[in-house]
């Protein structure tokens, strides 16, 4: 099981979507009239990226231990992957919805930065993509063996 090299794609992946669940994805430097203070964006900012994040993560820890029935894991890990492209366009959404929400307030922003953890999500769709591809390999070598018995 975790021999195979996509599980540890898998696995990694799956961490790297619980690490967008703790760490700042957004900030923002805000002048609000006299004094200014920063503002974060993170995956528990907004449900609807928290909960895809949650079914992101849920779905490649359950893809590792389908290493049996390889087909149902590569559908699972090719719905993954879109479902991580969804979600970095999401995050990117709510990112600017959020900064609209600080300007409709009248105050101002200084200065915003994606910080590093808002690339996890990049990370992941690389790793769900390396390891789709071991599985269909994987796949493709069984039939191949299939063929010479």
């Amino acid at each position: 099981m975790i021999q195979r090299i996509q599980s540890l794609y898998l696995l990694l992946a799956a961490a790297a979507g619980a690490a967008t669940w703790f760490y700042n994805l957004w900030k923002a430097t805000v002048n609000a009239g006299t004094a200014s203070f920063v503002t974060y964006f993170n995956a528990q900012s907004s449900y609807l990226v928290f909960i895809v994040y949650m079914v992101i993560v849920a779905l490649a820890l359950l893809c590792i231990f389908l290493y049996k029935n390889r087909k149902l894991q590569f559908r699972l890990t090719v719905l993954n992957v879109f479902l991580t492209a969804a979600a970095i366009v999401l995050q990117y959404f709510k990112v600017q919805d959020t900064a609209n929400q600080i300007v409709a307030r009248g105050q101002q922003i200084i200065s915003s930065s994606y910080l590093p953890a808002a690339f996890l999500p990049v990370l992941m769709l690389i790793l769900l993509v390396l390891a789709a591809r071991g599985i269909y390999k994987d796949e493709k070598l069984i039939k191949s063996l299939d063929r010479l018995r």
